[in-house]
Formats: structure tokens, sequence, C-alpha cells
């Protein structure tokens, strides 16, 4: 028998997929909680309203809720962000990195800048074969003391940020850093552009796939957890 929602229920998820693009997809196997990460992070500064935006403050609680509900089997975590705020980014990185519950992510347009922590902070990672991914040293906006401090604070967020991403996938330091500091690849910029497939044979990506193959990964994880193995009986 389908399970009847209240409108008051079916009214707070048409707000959550209006405003935080999220949805909750219940099937007779699992119950998925889709979250999407798009446009510019927003962290401690407000960016323009003319700016598409995901607001940390927003996502930190809702990821605390997913961890804590016993209505949600798993998370799915759709990435299409041309970066933004450092440490709003890291911190929503290192929540779900922290999460029991099973957790894939698909990176879908692009995961740029600090969207490479977030790709990677899930259990699984998928990358479309058209998607892109950009990964470039640490840049500030705005004024800047030139002191020997200020360029060792850039140098301490990059390590940071290196250290997360070679941790949660199986690309190695000197690689990562090799594609953050080349000069040959773009006009104007120190970085390397990665598609798909050069993602996946990085090791920053665990695999190339779409939709489906994201889903059909984040089924079996929820089923594998659902029912562990026994122990062999000695």
């Amino acid at each position: 028998m389908t399970e009847q929602k209240n409108p008051d229920m079916r009214k707070q998820e048409r707000e959550q997929l209006l405003d935080l693009g999220s949805d909750l997809s219940r099937s007779s196997g699992s119950n998925i909680y889709t979250l999407t990460i798009i446009g510019q992070i927003e962290g401690h500064q407000v960016a323009p309203e003319t700016v598409k935006t995901t607001k940390y403050e927003h996502i930190l609680p809702l990821l605390a809720g997913i961890e804590e509900s016993d209505e949600i089997d798993g998370l799915l975590l759709l990435l299409n962000t041309v970066g933004g705020d450092i440490e709003a980014g890291l911190a929503i990185a290192e929540m779900v990195a922290g999460m029991k519950k099973p957790t894939v992510s698909l990176v879908l347009g692009g995961g740029h800048s600090i969207g490479i922590p977030l790709a990677v902070c899930t259990k699984r990672s998928f990358i479309t074969p058209t998607a892109s991914m950009t990964v470039h040293p640490v840049r500030m906006t705005g004024l800047v003391v030139g002191a020997p401090q200020t360029f060792r604070y850039f140098q301490r967020i990059q390590e940071q940020i290196t250290d997360f991403v070679t941790a949660n996938s199986k690309i190695t330091r000197k690689a990562f850093e090799d594609y953050m500091m080349a000069t040959g690849e773009m006009a104007t910029d120190v970085g390397t552009i990665l598609y798909g497939k050069e993602a996946v044979a990085s090791g920053l990506i665990d695999r190339l796939g779409g939709l489906n193959d994201a889903l059909s990964a984040l089924h079996k994880m929820i089923e594998k957890s659902k029912h562990p193995k026994e122990e062999k009986k000695h």
C-alpha cells in the first residue's frame, strides 16, 4: 500500500526543492536524499543577487539532519559548481566525509576549484564524460598585504586542500600538485582542466558514469549497509 503524505509534508518537500535544490526520493528498497551544489559556494560574504549560489549555512544543518534521520538511507550529491568560498566549501566537504551513511557524488557540468574537495568527499565519486574540473592554486580577491605571512597563509590553505583531496581520492600528492601548478594549460592562469576520462585516469574521481550509475552504486552501498555480511564462525 502506497504511503500517503500529509499536505504539510508535501509543502515542506516542495519548499526544499525550490530553495535548496534538494529532494527525498522514496522507493521500496531505500530512501535517497539528493542534494545539489550549484553555482558559487557562498561563504561569509553574501554574493550578488544575480549569481546562483549554494549557501553553506543552509547545507551544514541539512547534512546533520540527513545523518541523524531514520527515514534517509543515503545521500546523492550532484555537483555543478564554479567553486567559491574556500572555508565554506571545505566545511561542507568535511561534514559529508564524516557521515556514516552511504554517500555518492556525481559531477555534472563542472566541479571546479573548491568543488574538487566536494566531489571527492563522498564514499564513491562519479563524473560524466563531458564534465570538467579545474585544479588551480588558492586565489584571493580584494586587497592583499604583500607580506611573507600572507603568502604563508595561502600556502597553508593550499596544503589543507591538497591533504583533504589526496586523503579522499586515489590521486597522488605529486600528481595533484603538478596539475595545480601547471603553466601550459590555461592562457591567463596556472592550473589544469581535467575532463571526465582524465579525472578518472588521474585517480581524482572513482568512475566515469551518469545518474543511473551513481544511483546504482548508492543503492548497492545502502543494501550492503542494511545487510552486512556475517562474520565467519571459527
